[in-house]
C-alpha cells in the first residue's frame, strides 16, 4: 500500500487538514482495491474529498493522475461503492 509514488495534491491551495483528508481518501481507494473497505467509510471519505475538490474537472484530473501513478481508479471504486448495499465491504 502507498507504494513508490506521490499522491496528486494541491498543497498551494489546500489546508494541512484538507491534504490529510485527501491522503486518507486515496489510502481508502488503495485499500478498497487491495483488501476491501466498508462502504460507509469510503463514501464518507469521498464526500469529504468532494468538499475539498468540488470541481468535476479537477476531480477528473486528480483521479487520472492518481490512477496513472497507482493503477487504481477513483471513479470505478466509488461507482462500485455507490452500488453496494449499506454495510457491505467494497472490494474491487
Amino acid at each position: 500500500m502507498s507504494a513508490d509514488y506521490n499522491y496528486p495534491l494541491d498543497t498551494e491551495h489546500w489546508t494541512t487538514e484538507e491534504v490529510i483528508d485527501v491522503v486518507n481518501f486515496y489510502h481508502l481507494i488503495e485499500k478498497a482495491n487491495e483488501d476491501g473497505v466498508k462502504k460507509e467509510d469510503l463514501m464518507l471519505s469521498y464526500n469529504r474529498f468532494k468538499q475539498i475538490v468540488p470541481s468535476k474537472s479537477e476531480e477528473k484530473t486528480l483521479g487520472a493522475e492518481f490512477e496513472r501513478q497507482s493503477g487504481y481508479s477513483i471513479y470505478k471504486t466509488v461507482k462500485l461503492a455507490r452500488n453496494a448495499s449499506d454495510g457491505d465491504i467494497v472490494k474491487v
